[in-house]
């Protein structure tokens, strides 16, 4: 899993680091990357790199420093850079002296439209990590006419570092380069950094522990149930489905799928949807009540169930018997709307949240808000229990602080039933024995990574998502522990 660091942490690590370092050595280190990086882009869209056009929107502070000295180093490389100035009396003084040496170009904000439309390549080193809220008036002007690729120094100016918000103006960039650590802002708000670059400074022995981590295929890899030599149907893991209605049959059949793609083992299900479900899933047994499925490892509970008395009844029922569940769609509304149905679980009985914004705010009593990071660890305090805040990125919470989040390919689960579909998907890895934390996070990037695949650059729906679940298991199946295709 990757770590990602707030800005808090990553400030007072860049402290300690130039206790030990001679001064400027950092930023030089940043700027070098930065360099590397503009050379690359300028390369890839304008077919060269030598006598390019780079633009520099150069803040006050360390990244409008950061920017100055990337430009003095392109000037080595032939190319031709300009230096719109933003804050004349805060700018980086060293930075500046470098890239004068170095014969590039200084104009004022002024100028900035006529050198910025003949841009190859725009370098954002408007504000830096300290910075909250959208971007000043000359700065908003400038971003707005930008017609060339964007190069960002640290994080997309205007976006807020620490949660990924943006309140009012902010760049959007092609490339965001970032510094000795990953922040919040890249990983939940990718679309706003675009690909993210990693420049190593020196910084991961001064961090710890992070506080965020993100999900990547080598973690699901090695987690996903496999079946072995000596597994048969049961010691893979059955899951239990309450789901569905005479209403909403398609909801019980997409997580009862879901459940069927994801692992070897068995399915349950419980409800009166159970026609729909043999029909489509011959291999599952579907019986009338949750009292009549018999043994499973786990629950889910929730999607097109219902609200009314007898969803209420299988919620409880559910809770009470003892293993982990994933509670999902109706069954979260049931729990904002009874919260004495939590009274049925057994404290010790891992529990998985999976709400969207609207159901978090029933829940919760509250909209998660900006920080989604902050009300999702809150909610899993509260009902001790893993809460997974579904979102284009999804964040998910252990009640002992612990975060993970998947950053997607693309917005393709933003269609009718894929919640189902991952509640599924999630039950099967409870039945399987994965740690509820691990089970949610893991679930939820091969949720994403099946719409990826299905998707192939159209519209999908739910069912091609199910459907596609064997194939993104074999996708990160491929990936050695080590990260690399084999």
């Amino acid at each position: 899993m990757r770590g990602v660091w707030t800005t808090e942490r990553v400030r007072a690590a860049e402290e300690r680091l130039m206790l030990r370092t001679r001064p400027g050595a950092l930023m030089q280190r940043a700027a070098f990357g930065v360099s590397v990086q503009a050379a690359r882009m300028l390369s890839e869209h304008a077919g060269r790199v030598a006598a390019s056009r780079v633009v520099l929107l150069v803040g006050g502070g360390n990244n409008g420093g950061d920017a100055l000295w990337a430009g003095a180093y392109l000037r080595r490389r032939g190319v031709r850079v300009t230096a719109v100035l933003l804050a004349p009396d805060r700018t980086h003084e060293e930075g500046l002296a470098a890239l004068r040496r170095a014969g590039g170009h200084i104009v004022s904000v002024e100028a900035g439209p006529e050198v910025l439309a003949e841009a190859d390549l725009v370098v954002d080193g408007i504000v830096g990590l300290s910075a909250r809220g959208g971007l000043r008036a000359e700065a908003a002007e400038l971003a707005d006419v930008v017609d060339a690729p964007v190069l960002a120094v640290d994080l997309p100016s205007g976006t807020d570092p620490d949660t990924g918000q943006v309140h009012g103006a902010a760049v959007r960039a092609d490339v965001t380069v970032t510094f000795g650590a990953h922040k919040p802002v890249h990983v939940l708000n990718p679309a706003r950094c675009g690909h993210v670059r990693f420049v190593d400074i020196g910084l991961a022995g001064e961090l710890g522990e992070p506080d965020l981590r993100v999900v990547e295929a080598a973690d699901a890899a090695a987690v996903w149930p496999i079946p072995a030599a000596h597994d048969d149907k049961y010691t893979q893991g059955v899951t239990g489905v309450a789901a569905g209605s005479s209403a909403y049959a398609g909801a019980a059949v997409l997580t009862t799928g879901a459940a069927v793609r994801s692992t070897a083992g068995m399915v349950r299900f419980a409800g009166s949807a159970a026609e729909a479900v043999r029909a489509r899933w011959p291999e599952v047994i579907a019986t009338g009540t949750v009292t009549d499925v018999g043994r499973v490892q786990s629950w889910v509970v929730g999607p097109g169930l219902g609200t009314g008395t007898d969803g209420r009844e299988t919620v409880r029922a559910v809770l009470s018997a003892g293993v982990p569940v994933c509670v999902d769609a109706d069954a979260v509304n049931l729990l904002a709307g009874t919260p004495e149905l939590l009274d049925a679980r057994d404290p010790d009985t891992p529990l998985v949240l999976t709400p969207h914004a609207r159901e978090f705010e029933r829940l919760v009593g509250a909209e998660p808000g900006d920080d989604r990071v902050a009300a999702a660890r809150a909610a899993a305090r509260r009902f001790s229990a893993v809460v997974l805040l579904k979102g284009h990125n999804t964040v998910v919470a252990d009640p002992d602080g612990r975060v993970l989040v998947t950053v997607p390919r693309g917005s393709w689960l933003a269609t009718a039933g894929s919640g189902d579909v991952l509640s599924g998907m999630i039950g099967a890895l409870l039945a399987a024995g994965t740690p509820p934390w691990t089970a949610a996070g893991v679930g939820a990037y091969v949720h994403a990574e099946a719409a990826a695949l299905a998707a192939r650059g159209a519209p999908i729906s739910s069912s091609e998502v199910l459907d596609a679940i064997p194939d993104a298991v074999r996708s990160v199946r491929a990936m050695s522990p080590a990260g690399e295709r084999v």
